[in-house]
């Protein structure tokens, strides 16, 4: 038996994203927010800046009193307090006087500017200011940053590193995330084993390595991987395992069991929307009851993984801007049949995209030696050598 139909990969993508719901939010303290998935738009309570303050070490002046300052005629002015770190001012500034500040510092009443400290010279309580500053040189001003009231993160933000500090300089704690949906991930093959060996190798079998794969994935596309270890090739306890993993789970992900072999028992198990698709490796891929029937082949489940379920995750936390897209110009032509949507594992590296040259879906090293992933549509031949393309990192 074989497929009489494949599924064009837009309309199955399409047939896949609407059955998918997004999960419900939770709070997590903001140290373990990083990667997750904001759930609601972030509101600021507060200016920040709250005040004027330094960007630099020197001497909050007003402007106006430095405009005939040169080198060869330097403008005295007096030094009235020298602010410590962390402290308010407790003087104004008036014409002809100055007072030392630190980055960060309040910028004390009556000042407009800040003249860095290696542009003057001081003797005592006196500086000479070698050259003239502008109104607001020098100064962040208050609002500058954020402004109360001001949506700071949206929803679907993925949170990294500068969002946590912006949250935290908006004295917020704790932060709503999408729940990380459970991903169920089930091997199936009664010739896989953990260890490779000259034993194992003699006796026909071979390493499973797409439960690692698979978890990495999913850990980092926004899930929780739950793995049900090695199933083999019975057909009762494949059954009986994809139950309770739709039980237990969002989402199932159950490698083996996808083509039409006398082995191939996953597919029976579940209603499917669709079962057969377009792409390039991969193809037996198929879909329903929040379960992804895949491939056995490690690079037939990279391709599927990267195509549907990542995407499905995505929907899943409402994440935005989950893929990284740019522009690169192939060194190698790409040829390609009408009627089939190619993934294809180039090296980007410079603005230039190298093909990897190795084929196969079992060829791990293939994955090993890209980088990112053309997509070749089913209305396209290909594209040649010099042509600009969009890639997708990986």
């Amino acid at each position: 038996m074989e497929f009489k139909k494949l599924t064009p990969y837009k309309e199955a993508l399409k047939a896949l994203l609407e059955d998918i719901d997004e999960v419900e939010g939770e709070v997590v303290p903001l140290e373990k927010a990083i990667g997750r998935v904001l759930a609601e738009d972030i509101v600021s309570r507060f200016t920040v800046p709250p005040f004027d303050r330094s960007a630099v070490d020197g001497y909050a002046v007003r402007a106006e009193d430095t405009f005939q300052a040169r080198e060869y005629s330097p403008v005295e002015l007096e030094v009235v307090e020298e602010i410590p770190a962390g402290e308010a001012p407790k003087k104004e500034v008036t014409p002809g006087k100055a007072i030392k500040v630190l980055t960060g510092a309040k910028i004390p009443k009556g000042a407009n500017a800040v003249i860095m400290q290696e542009m003057v010279k001081r003797e005592g309580n006196k500086i000479y200011i070698l050259r003239p500053v502008a109104p607001g040189q020098n100064i962040a001003f208050a609002g500058e940053d954020v402004k109360k009231g001001e949506v700071v993160i949206k929803k679907g933000q993925i949170l990294r590193p500068q969002d946590l500090a912006m949250l935290k300089a908006l004295g917020i704690k704790k932060v709503k995330v999408k729940r990380k949906p459970k991903v169920g991930i089930i091997i199936t093959g009664s010739e896989l084993v953990d260890e490779p060996s000259e034993e194992a190798f003699e006796g026909g079998k071979i390493v499973e390595t797409n439960s690692i794969m698979l978890i990495s994935l999913v850990e980092r596309y926004f899930g929780e991987p739950v793995f049900y270890g090695v199933v083999p090739d019975n057909e009762e306890e494949i059954k009986e395992t994809i139950e309770r993993a739709k039980k237990e789970c969002d989402l199932v992900l159950v490698t083996g069991g996808s083509a039409f072999g006398d082995k191939d028992y996953a597919h029976k198990f579940v209603d499917l929307k669709f079962h057969g698709t377009t792409i390039k490796p991969g193809r037996p891929i198929g879909y329903g009851e929040k379960v992804f029937i895949m491939s056995g082949y490690p690079v037939a489940v990279f391709t599927q993984f990267h195509l549907f379920v990542k995407h499905a995750l995505a929907k899943m936390v409402g994440a935005r801007d989950y893929e990284v897209k740019i522009k690169a110009v192939l060194e190698d032509d790409v040829p390609s049949q009408l009627g089939r949507h190619e993934f294809v594992k180039v090296h980007y590296s410079n603005g230039k995209a190298r093909v990897i040259k190795k084929r196969g879906s079992g060829i791990i090293s293939s994955l090993v030696e890209s980088n990112a992933y053309l997509e070749v549509p089913e209305d396209s031949e290909g594209y040649r050598r010099g042509e600009e393309v969009w890639i997708t990192l990986y």
